[in-house]
């Protein structure tokens, strides 16, 4: 009785130190999948970063884990409360920032703060000390009487992002909240999701900014509605484990990855700027031996070495995988069903 206790105490407790439970999460429009049975948790306190193309079913999963779409199959939890079961409590206890500017551009940044308090139930005490933290927050004191359409970017995207935790809710959801922003805006911005995650709030953001993913606690790498990969950006890495990467600057970039793409050494090259990353298939291959075979392609090498995985190697690498995952598939079933047309033929 007492181990029975102790096992169910331990498993309320990791229940506990999550914020979000994802299982087999489904989305389907029509006979398109556009979120395909996805699974994650997101720890209370951690900024959790969802990272993917456009299309890649990004908003679609945020969409339902806010409870404003119904997922088609698979499950998920928001603070303790079933997305499927109860989304209008889920909406109550969540703040979300949409793709696009959330706010209402006709009224005043003190007109915003006060309808979005009033949709969030503030009295009037509660929104009067909400209100200064965010004008505080966003830099707006003194432009309280300024149409939200005349404030710059940058100062647009934090009274969103203040009108969204007027009501300090635990966990924050924010779909690409740095799109079409300054880089010191963007700067400042993740400054203020930083401060939020070390009092404890949650965070899901998705971006496409791959410098920005670099500052979540893990990431989520998603691609056609699948989840490729998961993980510290360190752990994510080492996809390359065992697989080198050379970055090349060569007086011919394009002809440079012609000739590499052809060596039996190299798994796969891409341009970097002006630069070209090439993915060795083995550790054993040196920077010298690729400089040679340039050298002797008519390719002028002017530097050549080692570099640490990017994000951005890793999103493409996954890119790479995943597609050639579906084409194998894609082929297999094609030859089942010539198969399958050949019995019946001879039927």
């Amino acid at each position: 009785m007492n181990a029975q206790s102790d096992s169910k105490s331990a498993v309320s407790e990791a229940s506990a130190t999550k914020a979000i439970e994802v299982r087999g999460l489904t989305r389907r429009f029509g006979d398109f999948v556009a979120v395909d049975h996805v699974s994650f948790d997101v720890a209370r306190g951690e900024i959790f970063g969802f990272l993917g193309s456009n299309g890649a079913g990004k908003s679609t999963t945020i969409r339902m884990l806010c409870g404003l779409l119904e997922p088609t199959s698979g499950t998920a939890t928001v603070g303790g409360i079933d997305v499927g079961r109860d989304p209008e409590g889920v909406k109550r206890r969540i703040g979300y920032m949409s793709q696009k500017f959330s706010l209402y551009e006709r009224l005043t940044v003190d007109q915003n703060i006060s309808f979005f308090g009033g949709i969030y139930g503030l009295d009037q005490t509660k929104l009067a000390a909400r209100r200064k933290f965010v004008l505080d927050m966003a830099g707006l004191a003194g432009r309280e009487a300024t149409l939200a359409h005349d404030l710059a970017g940058g100062w647009r995207q934090r009274l969103a992002l203040g009108c969204a935790i007027l009501h300090e809710p635990a966990i924050l959801f924010l779909d690409e909240p740095t799109g079409g922003v300054d880089p010191l805006s963007r700067r400042q911005f993740w400054r203020l999701i930083d401060a939020l995650a070390a009092s404890g709030v949650t965070v899901l953001v998705t971006t496409h900014y791959l410098d920005e993913a670099e500052r979540c606690h893990r990431v989520a790498l998603i691609h056609a509605g699948r989840l490729a990969a998961i993980g510290t950006t360190r752990e994510v890495k080492q996809v390359f484990a065992g697989r080198p990467i050379l970055e090349i600057h060569a007086d011919n970039a394009v002809e440079a990855m012609r000739v590499l793409d052809a060596s039996a050494d190299v798994e796969k090259t891409s341009l970097f700027g002006t630069a070209v990353h090439a993915v060795l298939r083995r550790a054993e291959v040196t920077p010298g031996q690729i400089e040679e075979r340039l050298r002797q392609a008519g390719v002028q090498v002017t530097a050549i070495a080692p570099v640490a995985p990017s994000l951005e190697d890793v999103f493409l690498d996954v890119i790479d995988r995943s597609s050639a995952r579906d084409e194998r598939a894609s082929a297999s079933e094609r030859v089942g069903e010539s198969e399958g047309r050949r019995r019946s033929d001879r039927r």
